[in-house]
C-alpha cells in the first residue's frame, strides 16, 4: 500500500527521541506551562523568524484568539478564500463578526486578488489569507491592499510551517499568523496543538492573556478570556519534531517536483503551479482531475491512498446556506469536484511516487 500518510512510521524514525522527551515531562510532573513549552515557543518563533509565539490548544483556538486580539468592530466584515478548511471561515463567526467569502487562484490555489479586491466594503476590517496546501499567498500584493484600505491581515498557516515568501517566513508578514499541530500536519503533534505568531508586543500579550482567561499573573483576570493552552507533553513532542522539520519538507519538495515533472504530458490532469516567490512545502500535492471520483477508484484499487481537499468549496457548505453565494461563478464552486491529494511525504521514496505517476498515466490510457 501507498501510503497518503504514515505517522507510525515517522514515529519509529526518531522513536528513541520521543520517548525520551515524553518520558522527561512525565518525571517532572510538568504538564503544563513551563520550561518544555517556552523551549518550543522560542524555538519555534526563531523557525518561523517571528519575535514572538503563544502555543495555544489547537488551530481553530489560534484563528479565533488572533480574530479577537485586533479589536475588530463588532460584525465587521473579514475576507476568506472560498478553497479552504471551515475552521478558517467558523472562526470569523463564533468571533461575532461576518463572513465574506472571495475566490481562489486556480493555478495554486491562494487567495485572488482579483476577488478579493471585488469584495471589499466600507465594514471590511481584515483578510485571513490562507496560506493553503503549503503554497504561500502573494504577501505583498495583500499587505499594499491592506494598507491602502486600513484592513488586518490574518495569515493561517495551518498548512504552511516552514514555507517562505521572497525568502521570508510565513506568518509574520501580516499582523499576525496561526498555525495548527494536528498530528496530519507538516509539522504535527501527538494530539491537538496550535501557534499564533506576532511581531506587535502589545497584540502577543493580548493574545496570551485572551487564552490564559485574561490574565497575565494567576488570579489577576482583567478581562474574560478562555482556557487554550499548548500543554508541555505536546510542546516537548513538536521541540524533538522541529528538529527533523527541515529534512522532512526536502523529502516533500523532492517528491513535488518529480510529481510536476512526470505528470506534465498527462493533459487529463491540471498540476498546481508553483510561482518563483514561493517556497512551498507541499503540505499536499493537488490535482485537479477529470472522471476524478473513478481515477481515486483506480488507485485505491491499485493500492495507492489518495485524499480530497476539499470535497465542497465553503459557500457550498450547509453551514453558510445564508450566505446565498454557493452558485456564485468562483472558480472554487466549479474546481471542487475534480481535487485529488495524491500521497506525499518523507514515508515515501521516489520509487513510490514513479509508481502513482504510471498508475494515474495507465487509468487514463485505458480510458481514451
Amino acid at each position: 500500500m501507498i501510503k497518503f500518510l504514515d505517522l507510525k512510521q515517522q514515529y519509529t524514525s526518531i522513536q528513541n527521541e520521543i520517548d525520551e522527551a515524553i518520558k522527561t515531562v512525565i518525571s517532572e510532573v510538568a504538564f503544563i506551562g513551563g520550561k518544555h513549552l517556552q523551549k518550543f515557543e522560542e524555538a519555534f518563533s526563531k523557525y518561523q523568524e517571528a519575535n514572538y509565539c503563544i502555543g495555544v490548544g489547537n488551530g481553530t483556538d489560534a484563528l479565533e484568539i488572533a480574530i479577537e486580539s485586533l479589536n475588530l468592530p463588532l460584525a465587521s466584515e473579514i475576507i476568506v478564500p472560498a478553497n479552504s478548511f471551515v475552521a478558517s471561515s467558523e472562526a470569523v463567526s463564533r468571533c461575532g463578526h461576518r463572513v465574506v467569502f472571495c475566490d481562489c487562484n486556480p493555478d495554486n490555489y491562494t487567495i485572488s486578488l482579483a476577488s478579493l479586491k471585488s469584495r471589499l466594503t466600507p465594514k471590511t476590517k481584515a483578510i485571513i489569507a490562507v496560506h493553503l496546501y503549503g503554497h504561500s499567498c502573494d504577501m505583498d500584493e495583500i499587505i499594499t491592499l491592506a494598507k491602502e484600505y486600513k484592513l488586518k491581515v490574518i495569515e493561517d498557516c495551518a498548512q504552511a510551517h516552514g514555507a517562505r515568501y521572497k525568502g521570508k517566513r510565513v506568518g509574520a508578514l501580516g499582523d499576525i499568523g496561526t498555525f495548527s499541530f494536528y498530528p496530519g500536519k507538516n509539522l504535527g503533534a501527538y494530539g491537538d496543538g496550535g501557534a499564533i505568531l506576532t511581531n506587535n508586543e502589545a497584540v502577543a500579550i493580548r493574545c496570551r492573556m485572551i487564552a490564559n482567561h485574561g490574565r497575565v499573573e494567576k488570579y489577576n483576570h482583567e478581562f474574560e478570556g478562555r482556557n487554550s493552552r499548548l500543554d508541555a507533553l505536546q510542546a516537548a513532542i513538536l521541540s524533538v519534531k522541529l528538529n527533523h522539520l527541515e529534512v522532512w519538507t526536502k523529502a516533500r519538495v523532492e517528491i513535488g517536483n518529480f510529481y510536476l515533472e512526470s505528470l506534465q504530458e498527462v493533459t487529463e490532469i491540471s498540476l498546481p503551479k508553483r510561482e518563483q516567490w514561493a517556497d512551498h512545502v507541499y503540505h499536499l500535492f493537488v490535482i485537479r482531475a477529470q472522471n476524478r471520483d473513478a481515477l481515486q477508484a483506480y488507485l485505491q484499487k491499485n493500492m495507492i491512498e489518495t485524499g480530497v481537499h476539499y470535497p465542497s468549496s465553503l459557500p457550498k457548505l450547509k453551514a453558510y446556506t445564508k450566505h446565498f453565494i454557493q452558485t456564485e461563478n468562483y472558480y472554487a464552486n466549479r474546481y471542487d469536484e475534480q481535487l485529488l491529494s495524491l500521497p506525499i511525504g518523507e514515508h515515501l521514496g521516489l520509487e513510490d511516487i514513479k509508481y502513482v505517476c504510471d498508475t494515474i498515466k495507465r487509468f487514463y490510457e485505458q480510458c481514451n
